[in-house]
């Protein structure tokens, strides 16, 4: 594959969908953001009727949301992907827009945590969301968000040594060490939410890897064993092919894209910040099932295990992601991470307006252009694998390109 066409193409991509979100001003949609029509009070609050709604509006192959009240909304995880994004931007390019963008983000996070009833620093929906396992508001932190959320300020810590950064980073961790836990003898399992136990491989991982790498800089001895209890809770329940469901309970077994990749972000994550080896073999076995089960030959990602369809924006810039991670230890990952994103810049990126489509169907395309899902997600992705091309093209005289370009 020819990596400095690949480069002049990222590059180009990440100037379009920069472009789209900047004119945004930050907002869009987001595929659960149907209860914020004005259809709601038809449901008569049935959490099923509920979940109807949503999932009309969420899986409707035209957008809906004009039509039935649904405006733009600020995204606090998008927000967060964007700010990781502008920083490894501005690590390879020096830009310094590229920084203050970052830190802009940041601040609006600071400044828009969930600020009662949570100790710490913590973020949510701006939207309730219904479930199978029930109703979540707006606003209600998970540590999905918050993890996330956490890496960004940690990579601002690391990047400028400033240390308001590292305490909201232990602000969250805070909040991540008072969440319900599932203890088992072989781990413990952090819940998804604060209110309830809920049990999601993903979200637990997300979370020790918040942990584990606050405890890099802090060494504060909870954080890192909170971290190894939980990713011992999960390596121990991996399938024997290397694959994880996204969670135990029977409504739960299925095993997707993106999810898996985030399970390895963060094993990584957390063997790379605490030198933890022992679990190795489970981060092997799970990066070749994800590499040889989720991709076609052109680089075009699947959904599930068994399924293509739907194809999803979501899953390409994770996959982009975690590709771009891993590629310091797997020779192919690379190659990979350019190949699913050349896929998805040439058949899911709106040439014109330079946002990334949500699906794609086997007769049609979703065209929606969501916020974090789709927007932030790849912005952030498409970002680190630049940093990698430029790993990688060193000494090509390659610095000083502005960022926006």
């Amino acid at each position: 594959m020819d990596l400095p066409q690949i480069e002049e193409l990222v590059r180009e991509s990440l100037s379009a969908v920069r472009g789209w979100v900047e004119a945004s001003d930050y907002k869009g949609y987001d595929p659960g953001d149907g209860l914020t029509s004005w259809l709601r009070p038809l449901t008569l609050g049935n959490l099923f009727a509920e979940r109807i709604l949503q999932q009309v509006i969420w899986k409707s192959p035209v957008n809906l949301r004009p039509f039935v009240g649904v405006k733009p909304l600020d995204s606090t995880k998008g927000r967060g992907f964007m700010a990781w994004g502008y920083l490894m931007l501005h690590s390879v390019t020096g830009d310094d827009d590229c920084k203050a963008r970052a830190l802009e983000c940041l601040d609006w996070l600071g400044r828009n945590r969930v600020a009662a009833g949570a100790p710490g620093y913590s973020w949510g929906n701006h939207f309730d969301f219904t479930t199978r396992s029930g109703r979540m508001p707006a606003h209600q932190p998970t540590i999905v968000w918050s993890g996330l959320i956490g890496q960004a300020f940690l990579e601002a810590y690391e990047q400028t040594g400033e240390g308001g950064f590292l305490e909201i980073a232990q602000g969250i961790c805070t909040w991540i060490l008072g969440v319900p836990r599932e203890k088992t003898s072989t781990g413990t399992c952090l819940s998804y939410v604060g209110y309830k136990q809920n049990s999601i491989h993903n979200s637990n991982l997300l979370g020790a890897a918040l942990l584990a790498r606050t405890w890099k800089h802090t060494r504060t001895p909870e954080y890192r064993e909170v971290a190894r209890e939980a990713v011992e809770y999960t390596c121990t329940r991996q399938r024997p092919d290397g694959s994880w469901y996204y969670g135990e309970e029977p409504k739960y077994q299925w095993i997707d894209n993106f999810h898996t990749a985030y399970n390895l972000d963060s094993l990584k994550r957390y063997i790379d910040c605490t030198g933890d080896e022992t679990l190795k073999v489970h981060l092997s076995t799970g990066y070749r099932y994800f590499n040889d089960v989720f991709f076609e030959a052109n680089g075009r990602p699947k959904y599930y295990n068994n399924s293509t369809y739907p194809v999803d924006i979501q899953c390409a810039a994770q996959a982009i992601d975690t590709f771009s991670f891993f590629s310091a230890e797997e020779v192919e990952a690379l190659e990979n991470a350019a190949r699913v994103a050349r896929w998805t810049i040439e058949n899911m990126q709106d040439k014109r307006k330079g946002y990334f489509y949500y699906r794609q169907y086997p007769a049609l395309t979703a065209k929606t252009p969501y916020f974090h899902w789709g927007q932030a997600t790849m912005f952030k992705a498409l970002a680190h694998l630049l940093c990698k091309l430029r790993d990688v093209a060193a000494p090509r005289a390659l610095s000083g390109l502005p960022c926006g370009v």
